[in-house]
């Protein structure tokens, strides 16, 4: 399904790439030096955003244990970012060996490592697909090929949408991604905000946005919106860390200030 040879993916190393970012603040090596000096600006906005990144992580661990325990089997999981153990896929298929997953990126660089993302089960599936967030008709036809869509789809987008901004329809996309799903599919997100460091917020848009990147950060209730005509899962819309928080281990400093961001889980009727 990537359809592409890694070795002759073309990487943009000229400005930063949130992928990237996020690697450097996790601690990986797969980001060039304009991910890193971005990421240390970041870093004298706010020293936190590395937490930030290892709970939005955490998340996800815990919403796919949740997911996998409801009886979800299949995720697809767009913004995937660059490979960094456990994955999605290892956590579902931990608990339920036949769980099928398709990853989906924009980054080149997550391409070029995309095989640590295929080692499935052999009763499961694992596929990686290139294409944008904003190209859900690309993404819909690729998942096809390996998730049924006729049976529950756990949507995965953790992370993300603080990427694409109103303009670009950021609603509209989740909701035309939705419609793909037959009822019982589940919505997973997690969503950075400005509602508790608003000057810290402004100050980091102005500077990602003059390196080209867009950040879109939206309050509780804007984040909400994502959610309508859904049911959410208890707690419901909650500061990311503290969404069932008994499914996994505490990230360290996770509790030292707020953490910036929202998740939530919800159910398609």
């Amino acid at each position: 399904m990537t359809g592409q040879d890694p070795t002759a993916v073309q990487i943009d190393t000229s400005r930063p790439h949130p992928a990237r970012m996020y690697d450097w603040y996790l601690g990986g090596k797969d980001n060039y030096p304009v991910d890193e000096e971005m990421g240390r600006q970041m870093l004298a906005l706010d020293p936190r955003v590395p937490v930030m990144a290892r709970v939005n992580r955490a998340f996800m661990h815990r919403a796919t244990t949740w997911l996998v325990q409801h009886g979800v089997r299949q995720f697809l999981d767009i913004g995937t970012g660059i490979p960094t153990e456990p994955n999605l896929h290892q956590v579902a298929q931990r608990v339920a060996p036949d769980a099928r997953v398709v990853y989906c990126d924009n980054d080149p660089i997550v391409l070029a490592h995309a095989a640590a993302l295929l080692r499935s089960t052999p009763e499961g599936a694992t596929e990686y697909l290139q294409a944008d967030v904003r190209d859900p008709a690309a993404i819909v036809a690729g998942a096809r090929r390996i998730l049924d869509f006729g049976r529950p789809v756990a949507l995965s987008l953790v992370a993300l949408l603080h990427f694409v901004s109103d303009e670009d329809g950021a609603h509209e996309l989740v909701g035309r991604l939705l419609a793909e799903l037959p009822p019982g599919s589940y919505l997973t997100m997690t969503h950075a905000t400005s509602d508790f460091t608003p000057e810290e917020s402004e100050a980091a848009t102005e500077k990602l946005k003059a390196a080209g990147v867009t950040l879109a950060l939206r309050s509780r209730e804007e984040f909400a919106r994502f959610f309508d005509g859904l049911d959410l899962v208890e707690p419901g819309v909650e500061i990311v860390h503290k969404w069932h928080p008994g499914l996994g281990e505490p990230v360290p400093g996770q509790d030292d200030g707020v953490i910036p961001g929202y998740g939530a889980v919800a159910r398609k009727r």
